[in-house]
This record gives C-alpha cells, sequence and structure tokens, in this order.
C-alpha cells in the first residue's frame, strides 16, 4: 500500500514539474507551448522605442525564452545597421529614403514597411513662458531654417511683442527621423535646418533642457512630452487656420497638421526565416492597437493594423523559400 502511495505523489510531482515547464518555454495567446528561442536584433528611433519595448514585454511573456534586445540609434542610424544585416527589425519615423534602400539592395536585403501607430511632433516651451500661446508655421521656418543661424537670435526677432531675450533652441540630432520629419513639413527640405542648437538622440536630455530654461524652445514626440507634461508646456501650432494643440483627436483626425504623422517597423526579408522573428512581427501587428495608448502614442483603426497584418502575410509567403 506504502508503495502505491509513494507512486501516486511521484507522478502528481512530475504533472506539476511538467506543467512547470511549459510555462518556461513560453505559451502562446492560446494556451499552447512555444518551442521559441533566440534572439531578436531590434534598432532605430527612439520615438517607436517606447512601442517597440512595450511589445517586446508582453511577448516575453509567451515567449520567454527569446531575447529582444532594442537599440536607439535614431531612424538614420538604425538603417544603417540595417542595410548591413546587423539587425532583423528597425524602428523608424520616417519612410527609408533612397540612398538607405539602395544600399539595402546593394546588400540583397529585402524588407517590408508596416505601420504601427500615429504621433505628433510637439513644440514645446517652459512652463514659465507666459507668452507663447502659438506660433505659425512660418515663425517656425523663420526660426529654423539655415538662413536664420547668427540672425534670428531672440525671442523678439519670432514676433513682435515678444521678450528682447535670446532663444534657447532643443531638438532631434542629425540622425533623427524626427529631425528629417520636421525639417521636411517646415523648413521645406529635410535634413536642413539651422544649426545653432542643442541636439541630443536622446529625448530626455531635450526635456531635461527645455525643463530648466524658459527661454528655451524645442521639438520631439508628442509621447515625451506625455512622460513630462507636469516639466513642460505644448505650444499650439498654426498652418494657417489657427492655432491647434496635439491631441489623440487631432493627430489620428489630421487636425493637427503638419506635424502629425505615421510611425514604422521595417522587416529583413533574411530574418523572417527564423520563426521567432516572424512569430514577434505577428504579434506585434495583433498587440500594437492595445499598447500604443499606454506609452503616448495613436492607435491606428483595427482596419489599418488588419492592411498591415495582409501585407506581412504576403510578404512572408514571397520570400519563404
Amino acid at each position: 500500500m506504502k508503495k502505491v502511495c509513494l507512486s501516486v505523489i511521484a507522478l502528481i510531482a512530475i504533472f506539476f514539474v511538467s506543467c512547470g515547464g511549459s510555462e518556461q518555454s513560453g505559451t502562446s495567446e492560446g494556451g499552447e507551448k512555444t518551442e521559441l528561442s533566440g534572439t531578436i536584433k531590434i534598432d532605430g528611433s527612439s520615438t517607436v522605442y517606447p512601442v517597440t519595448e512595450a511589445v517586446a514585454e508582453e511577448f516575453r511573456t509567451v515567449a520567454s525564452e527569446v531575447k529582444v534586445t532594442i537599440g536607439i540609434s535614431g531612424t538614420g542610424g538604425g538603417f544603417k545597421k540595417f542595410a548591413v544585416g546587423e539587425t532583423d527589425i528597425s524602428d523608424a519615423s520616417r519612410p527609408i529614403k533612397n540612398k538607405e534602400a539602395e544600399i539595402c539592395t546593394q546588400n540583397s536585403i529585402n524588407y517590408v514597411e508596416l505601420t504601427i501607430a500615429y504621433d505628433g511632433l510637439a513644440v514645446l516651451i517652459n512652463p514659465e513662458n507666459d507668452w507663447t500661446k502659438d506660433i505659425t508655421t512660418e515663425e517656425l521656418k523663420k526660426l529654423w531654417e539655415p538662413a536664420a543661424e547668427g540672425k534670428i537670435m531672440n525671442w523678439s526677432d519670432i514676433r513682435e511683442g515678444w521678450p528682447d531675450k535670446k532663444i534657447n533652441l532643443y531638438g532631434p540630432d542629425a540622425a533623427s527621423g524626427t529631425y528629417d520629419y520636421f525639417t521636411e513639413v517646415i523648413v521645406g527640405e529635410s535634413g536642413s535646418s539651422r544649426g545653432d542648437y542643442t541636439n541630443s538622440s536622446d529625448d530626455n536630455v531635450l526635456v531635461q533642457g527645455i525643463a530648466t530654461d524658459k527661454y528655451a524652445m524645442g521639438f520631439f514626440g508628442l509621447a515625451y512630452y506625455k512622460e513630462n507634461k507636469d516639466k513642460l508646456k505644448l505650444v499650439a501650432v498654426d498652418a494657417g487656420s489657427g492655432g491647434v494643440i496635439p491631441t489623440v483627436e487631432t493627430v489620428s483626425e489630421k487636425i493637427y497638421t503638419p506635424l502629425s504623422r505615421p510611425i514604422f517597423i521595417y522587416v529583413n526579408s533574411k530574418s523572417i526565416k527564423r520563426p521567432e522573428v516572424v512569430k514577434f512581427v505577428e504579434f506585434y501587428l495583433k498587440k500594437a492597437g492595445e499598447l500604443v495608448p499606454d506609452v503616448g502614442y495613436i492607435a491606428l483603426p483595427e482596419i489599418k493594423y488588419d492592411t498591415e497584418k495582409n501585407k506581412f502575410s504576403k510578404f512572408l509567403e514571397k520570400n519563404k523559400k
């Protein structure tokens, strides 16, 4: 009798160890055991980083043996690595440029562009600034174009009645997709601006600069404002129909122009030979709409996510061999 009892206990112990083992290896959303492992390398936009990091955190709960590494080299820096095959996925806050695409072609790298959210570029000032309620796109151009360097130096140079105090500017560096987009829609030429401003690839540096300087102004993604709204103040942007503040509604409904944009991930066709990369991208497109608002961005309409899922499925089919 004692032997029978010991056998039953042993069987129960084996059962629980087996159940615990399935959790270690990861389970799918449907509760199915997964056998995924390996490393997924991602780099690129600091703007897209919070979305990708949120998705990666969720993915670890269903594929705990997969290591997802995420760098922040800026959109341009990310594409440099992606174009030579150093990364599987590139986070991007602007579409890939022709010269970047050419390098991909030279290295036999095909890719798919997937839209994952909408973002608004915020124009920020210090909370102690009580004179700047709005700014026109013409005034932004006057302030940021290359010809402004050494000439448009004080607030009074932008608009009559503003203080005769030096304006201190903050913005992303030249490797940033946010910088490319801002200069394209405001200055009129991507990558063209005055050079005498404090630039950084770290948005937190820009936040701190503006938050501690009454006479500062800068720009970066709306999500970073939302994380620091107690330290910063939004400026309404007037494109000709009155000043508009970036919000979920004004960005998604394209009322906040021209500083609203889509953001992307790019996937390397060689990387989809590995099942962990395929599952991660599929998981990304499934979960993005749910997670994007949590990190300060605007989700796409569900039908748009369906379009992106179909695009990725066709990409898989085309590059499966």
